[in-house]
């Protein structure tokens, strides 16, 4: 598979990873910042093809000064540190997988919860950790980090000369996925109330077209999780159910191979409700443990 690249705008070039599948869609954007001196925002995956390919997407004299991952799941992370070992650019990330997770999270693991984990790049550790506020800066540009956990715990975005590079929290081609524990939807729902409050001008997101209209992106991703919730509370007003069950009636015209990613879904939202007391179940949560709604204020 040929890899190209592509310039967006000035200053900012994307190589596609050849990765596509149902959940990276066409593949990984990798994307290269600035211009001389220029950070490498989300390597992608082990591939070494692709690893040339960004290298060759460097013009002359150019270096990488950072790397930059917003999370660490295998589609995103794992070519940091063969990246870093070609170019001697530091890895700046949040931390590790487990970094950022919830009390809650914590909780559930403990009393049982099982699942999740999907494409988690377990060995990934960055060189540098980054949090809310900080700034990294190049010779002709500066990127701002912004905390978005949700989809995974360690999520971050990166802003930068009015863009936004959103990985996998906000994507114009499918809504994220959020399965428990690594994700939250608490925490997702608060990250994308906090890119509601922001004025960005364009989304770059981790997989698929930039979303150039970011606030009616953000708007319906919002109303999207709110409308599940609303019929996953509709059904057990209806009678207690499973995850499992919640998923099939809900997720009727859901491809089979796709079903399996909606009941981590459901499950997210149930893991919700029930911290807003909305909710009850006895753990261990399973996809068969008896769901039911709790007395409506």
């Amino acid at each position: 598979m040929a890899q190209t690249v592509t310039d967006l705008e000035p200053g900012l070039r994307r190589v596609l990873a050849p990765n596509p599948s149902p959940m990276t869609f066409r593949g990984t954007n990798t994307y290269i910042v600035g211009t001389g001196t220029v950070a490498i925002i989300d390597p992608g995956p082990d591939d070494r093809s692709h690893l040339q390919a960004i290298l060759t997407a460097l013009g002359p004299g150019e270096t990488v000064s950072h790397i930059l991952v917003t999370h660490s799941h295998m589609d995103h992370s794992p070519l940091a540190r063969p990246l870093a070992d070609a170019t001697g650019a530091p890895v700046l990330a949040f931390g590790t997988h487990l970094d950022g997770r919830s009390a809650v999270m914590d909780r559930l693991v403990r009393d049982g919860l099982t699942g999740g984990g999907e494409g988690i790049d377990h060995a990934f550790a960055p060189d540098h950790r980054i949090d809310e506020g900080d700034r990294i800066t190049g010779d002709d540009w500066q990127v701002d980090v912004i905390r978005t956990p949700g989809h995974t715990a360690n999520h971050l975005s990166f802003a930068w000369n009015g863009a936004l590079f959103t990985g996998d929290h906000v994507m114009g081609w499918a809504s994220s996925l959020v399965s428990p524990p690594d994700g939250d939807l608490t925490a997702f729902m608060a990250s994308c109330r906090k890119l509601q409050a922001r004025t960005d001008r364009i989304y770059y997101p981790g997989h698929g077209a930039p979303v150039t209209i970011p606030a009616e992106r953000i708007n319906w991703l919002v109303a999207h999780r709110l409308s599940r919730e609303a019929q996953i509370l509709a059904q057990l007003d209806a009678s207690p159910d499973t995850v499992s069950g919640l998923t099939g009636q809900i997720y009727t015209d859901t491809p089979p191979a796709l079903l399996p990613a909606a009941e981590r879904n459901v499950l997210a939202h149930v893991i919700d409700l029930h911290a807003r007391t909305l909710v009850g179940f006895t753990p261990p949560l399973t996809r068969t443990t008896l769901i039911t709604r709790l007395a409506k204020p």
